[in-house]
């Protein structure tokens, strides 16, 4: 039996130089409580881009400008792989307000910052990625 394969697209949306937004996952999901770059599935017969746009304005409440894929990994959890894209993106307007209706929180911190948070594991790979880590 093959495993399930679940595609995943997050953004690196920086608000100013160096200030990424990061989410905490509601109580309810799966995961509960991480922190994670802020995204979720793609839809059959989505691309990665027009699912990121999507997710963000879904969850968040927020339009973006996506910008150039800053990273692909795959990871293992028990039961499934997640194929999971980051893009760099933008705030499409400067005033927009991070909605809080299907995430518990949410911060914009650093990358040096982000150690002090506990992301799940695909997140963290890509993390150690962008901060040059994982050699």
């Amino acid at each position: 039996m093959s495993r399930r394969l679940i595609r995943v697209v997050g953004a690196m949306l920086e608000r100013e130089p160096g200030q990424y937004l990061i989410t905490q996952r509601s109580q309810k999901a799966t995961l509960p409580l991480l922190w994670e770059f802020p995204g979720g599935r793609v839809n059959d017969g989505e691309d990665n881009r027009t699912a990121l746009l999507r997710e963000l304005h879904e969850r968040l409440g927020l339009d973006v400008i996506v910008g150039e894929e800053a990273m692909h990994t795959r990871h293992e959890y028990p039961g499934y792989d997640v194929d999971f894209h980051v893009f760099a993106c933008k705030l499409s307007g400067p005033d927009q307000e991070v909605s809080h209706a299907k995430v518990n929180d949410h911060r914009w911190v650093r990358l040096s910052e982000m150690g002090q948070y506990t992301f799940p594991d695909a997140d963290a790979r890509t993390l150690a990625k962008l901060l040059d880590l994982d050699h």
